[in-house]
């Protein structure tokens, strides 16, 4: 069972940073898109950052600028380097790996990012 796995929350104070990972093992790592997505309370998922096989990023529109996405293929690990965190980016962050030509996609159980003073 393919089961990506987060690492790197916490609970940090505004304008702080925090590096989030996930490792995915048991896939061919290098040939899935792969992307963070965040649920705060009350509200949906919704994008932060996605990066493609070809290691093109994409960023939710709150967090450009703040926000690094990256991959390392040889270690099936995407990062995610969060810098000048607001109270407002609190949320449970979820690890997704996707490869959409044959309709494999995998998720993690999330990890959870609170910013408050």
């Amino acid at each position: 069972q393919v089961q990506p796995v987060e690492s790197g929350g916490g609970s940090v104070q505004p304008g702080e940073s925090l590096r989030l990972s996930c490792f995915v093992s048991r896939i061919t790592f290098g040939r899935y898109e792969m992307g963070w997505y965040r649920r705060a309370p009350g509200k949906e998922r919704e994008l932060v950052a996605k990066i493609s096989t070809r290691h093109t990023a994409d960023y939710g529109d709150s967090v450009k600028g703040r926000f690094t996405i990256s991959r390392d293929d040889d270690k099936k690990t995407v990062y995610l380097e969060m810098t000048n965190l607001y109270p407002q980016d609190t949320a449970v962050y979820y690890c997704n790996a996707r490869w959409m030509q044959f309709n494999y996609d995998y998720w993690g159980q999330g990890t959870q990012v609170i910013v408050s003073s």
